[in-house]
């Protein structure tokens, strides 16, 4: 249900709609947008009007002052829906090597996220840094833990890993993004990194979601390899309903019947995504294909698309990686596609953030 507000209501009658709410065991959440108030009923109540929320609720609120209406949200996703918040929601990321010391991700400008798929030592994770760096990544991505589909896979380095991490923040004055596998590593993982990052596989780990939720820091929620649009909605729905507004949608290939690629990058969530919700979205077009060939035309499709950040995975000598080796560019192959991603967001009207 959303309430919206008369354009010249006052705080005063904003804040007794919540308070209308609040006693009957409902939440408020407020969008004030330029133009409009709006109130998104939400709580443990089914906000459908099945279980509670009658028709007789909404005559109520449409009786308050300062009410101009009162609608249904169509989708089973509330917060992460555009009707909901029709204003694209932007997300701030603290970078040191910019001007102002932070870059905002689902603005006009572009944000290039680079890095090895997974810390494997202090020298390759300090070589990769420094060449993607150049090149004008400003977040440094980085894997200390690493789901494993075999149990005798490389599987991170832990917290050693995040340390160097937080070591290569401090050299390049970069921003990081790392993965974050159970409810327990949480607050660890926090403390080194600037984004957490869900992975495919614990799209729905509904307890991660919820934890990661009661922080405020920015989270990107990868798509399930086989998720639907509805049910990664749903999934970022978990981390808004905490009281998280930080969530970034990413797009890194879904599992298909196709065995050439080792995913199908579905291009065409991008824009899906930017109709349907406010949330920014991404592009991860290394795990999208899994092939380090396609991660050129990937990108640029990508932004072509619309996508407000790309997340690239880059290592020195992929060949001898770890983990993911056979979809990681090398340095010189990042060199080539920055400036040609860079051509093609200057073609749509935006910039890369060190433009």
């Amino acid at each position: 249900m959303i309430i919206v507000m008369q354009s010249h209501c006052s705080p005063e009658q904003v804040e007794n709609v919540i308070t209308f709410l609040e006693d009957r065991g409902l939440n408020g959440h407020l969008s004030q947008g330029v133009e409009r108030t709006v109130i998104g009923v939400v709580g443990s109540v089914d906000i459908t009007g099945s279980n509670g929320v009658t028709p007789e609720l909404g005559e109520s609120l449409e009786g308050l002052s300062g009410v101009e209406s009162v609608l249904r949200v169509s989708k089973p996703y509330k917060l992460a829906s555009r009707e909901f918040h029709p204003k694209d929601t932007t997300v701030k990321v603290p970078v040191a090597c910019v001007a102002g010391g932070s870059v905002t991700i689902g603005g006009n400008e572009v944000v290039m996220m680079a890095g090895p798929c997974t810390v494997e030592s202090e020298q390759q994770l300090f070589t990769t840094a420094e060449a993607v760096r150049k090149e004008g990544a400003v977040i440094l991505r980085g894997g200390a833990f690493k789901p494993s589909t075999s149990p005798y896979g490389f599987r991170g380095l832990g917290e050693a890993g995040l340390k160097l991490l937080d070591k290569a923040r401090k050299e390049f004055g970069m921003a990081v993004i790392t993965e974050v596998m159970t409810p327990t590593d949480v607050a660890m993982v926090s403390e080194y990194a600037d984004m957490l990052q869900i992975g495919t596989r614990n799209m729905q780990n509904y307890m991660l979601l919820d934890e990661v939720g009661r922080t405020r820091k920015p989270v990107v929620l990868k798509r399930g390899m086989s998720a639907t649009i509805e049910e990664w909605l749903l999934a970022a729905e978990y981390v808004l309903a905490q009281g998280n507004p930080n969530v970034i949608l990413c797009e890194r290939g879904i599992r298909t019947f196709e065995k050439m690629t080792r995913n199908t990058m579905d291009i065409s969530a991008i824009p899906l995504i930017k109709r349907l919700s406010h949330l920014p979205i991404i592009s991860d077009p290394s795990q999208g294909t899994g092939s380090r060939d396609l991660v050129t035309p990937m990108t640029l499709a990508s932004l072509a698309a619309g996508t407000d950040a790309l997340l690239i995975e880059v290592h020195p000598n992929p060949d001898v990686a770890l983990k993911d080796g056979a979809q990681s560019v090398t340095i010189d192959q990042f060199k080539t596609l920055m400036p040609q991603a860079h051509a093609i967001a200057h073609a749509i009207g935006r910039k890369f953030v060190t433009d």
